[in-house]
């Protein structure tokens, strides 16, 4: 997608050359973003493919990717002001969704490895 295609997608009809800047800035601003985000969370599985306890621990094993999702759909449904003082659990939530997706695909191949 060229600048012009994307900035009509963001519903600018304009063809103002500082515009297409901004957004231009704008665009390069959240594919950094968006980059960085995966390479955190990327670095944080890293860490833990070698030890099933490691990944166990971290997720705790009362907290399984159902309950992650239960309290992400919980959150959405909650007021503005409450979900500012939960930012952390989210977060948290998030990245234990995360992790328990990734190992439950990926989780029998890297032990298999680790066990022979």
């Amino acid at each position: 997608m060229d600048l012009a295609q994307f900035a009509q997608a963001c519903g600018y009809a304009g063809d103002s050359p500082a515009m297409l800047a901004a957004f231009a800035a704008i665009r390069q601003d959240g594919i950094r973003t968006a980059r960085q985000g995966h390479r955190q969370r990327k670095a944080a599985i890293d860490r833990m493919k070698p030890s099933r306890a490691l990944f166990l621990a971290a997720i705790r094993p009362a907290q399984s990717a159902e309950e992650a999702a239960r309290f992400l759909s919980m959150f959405r449904n909650m007021p503005r002001w409450r979900q500012e003082r939960r930012a952390a659990d989210l977060a948290r939530a998030r990245q234990q969704r995360l992790f328990a997706r990734f190992f439950r695909r990926y989780g029998h191949r890297l032990w298999a490895l680790e066990a022979t």
